[in-house]
């Protein structure tokens, strides 16, 4: 791909990210980048992410190949109007939402078509903003795209090779059925673990003792707890029929679950259990989903003096980098009492071997 101007409207974790990794593998491309958070854009031009900061979404903009709207999902939709007269008919805009159905209803309704691929990265993290994007957070994850009817075949495709390069991987889908999928395998998720973090909080005893002995499992589970709640709330109002349509059938699905408790149904419960453990250890192990899957390990140690500071010497000798580690006090989930937290699968892989070759017992996640 020649030389070219791309634009972003939102450098947060997501258009941070892209703007990296476009960065990375396109060091001759111009990135402006619009952000209402001056000191967001203060900082990507000092680390080189951006060459040129806009105070306003203006002339700029024009001559762009591509233009990402990387803003929440309401501000997107409110941004594609004062584009409107900046893009010429080759340039494609795009946008990072989780949510489709809105952002198209407002591509057809301005006339926009010809110039919109509808655009969903399924990758993330529990932390937001431009300070934590990744050049490598895209890498190996889905990336969605839903084109609008009329958008040139020859565009859709060259987008999708363009989502290729920067190694995500593209798959085209009707922005229906996106916003479906999503709902379950995405939404759901993010509502289930806020509503179960406040349950804890709102039936916890004075003394907070559910919240000091809920650890390891209680906060794997709930990790996602900790994301943007304008995100959240945004997703929420912008797919809420499908949300809700959802939560219907999830909220069956727990009634089930409830009559087999109350019924003390012996075979019913351990078949419930077996389903759900079979069909999840059926699942790809790999980090391409909304949900970015952790690379970690639990391991028995003696409590001796210096236990944590052996292993960690072992690692660090055979150049394994270590993203966390921590001692895990509540054992009901985990069989382990260290968890160590790796940046990538392989790493995970090669400590576990390390250890056991030293006779740690280890415990893969």
């Amino acid at each position: 791909m020649a030389s070219a101007k791309i634009g972003f409207i939102g450098l947060g974790l997501i258009g941070g990210s892209i703007a990296k990794a476009i960065r990375r593998y396109y060091p001759d491309h111009q990135i402006i980048a619009f952000d209402k958070n001056r000191e967001t854009l203060a900082l990507a031009v000092q680390e080189g992410t951006i060459h040129i900061s806009c105070s306003s979404i203006d002339d700029n903009f024009r001559g762009c190949a591509y233009i990402f709207l990387c803003a929440p999902v309401s501000y997107n939709t409110a941004y594609l109007a004062q584009l409107k007269e900046l893009v010429d008919p080759d340039c494609l805009l795009t946008d990072v939402g989780s949510v489709k159905t809105s952002i198209h209803e407002e591509v057809t309704a301005l006339g926009m078509e010809r110039n919109f691929i509808g655009g969903h990265p399924m990758a993330g993290s529990e932390k937001s903003g431009f300070a934590n994007s990744k050049a490598h957070l895209i890498e190996n994850a889905y990336y969605i795209l839903t084109p609008t009817s009329k958008v040139a075949e020859e565009k859709v495709a060259a987008y999708r090779d363009f989502v290729a390069s920067l190694k995500a991987l593209p798959v085209i889908l009707d922005y229906r059925e996106h916003d479906r999928i999503t709902g379950t395998i995405s939404h759901l998720p993010h509502i289930i673990a806020s509503t179960l973090v406040n349950f804890v909080h709102d039936t916890d005893s004075r003394d907070e003792l559910m919240k000091a002995l809920a650890a390891g499992g209680f906060k794997d589970i709930t990790r996602i707890a900790s994301s943007s709640p304008v995100m959240w709330q945004q997703i929420c109002l912008k797919n809420g029929k499908n949300i809700s349509s959802i939560l219907g059938q999830y909220i069956e699905a727990l009634n089930r679950a409830k009559q087999l408790v109350d019924s003390a149904d012996e075979e019913e419960l351990y078949s419930m259990f077996e389903s759900s453990k079979d069909y999840r250890d059926s699942m790809p192990n790999s980090s391409a989903g909304p949900i970015k899957k952790q690379f970690a390990l639990y391991c028995d140690i003696i409590d001796e003096a210096g236990g944590i500071a052996t292993i960690a010497t072992i690692l660090a000798s055979n150049n394994i980098n270590i993203k966390n580690i921590g001692i895990v006090h509540n054992r009901e989930f985990e069989e382990g009492v260290l968890r160590i937290e790796f940046y990538d699968e392989e790493s995970s892989s090669k400590a576990t071997a390390l250890l056991q070759k030293y006779h740690y017992i280890v415990y893969e996640v």
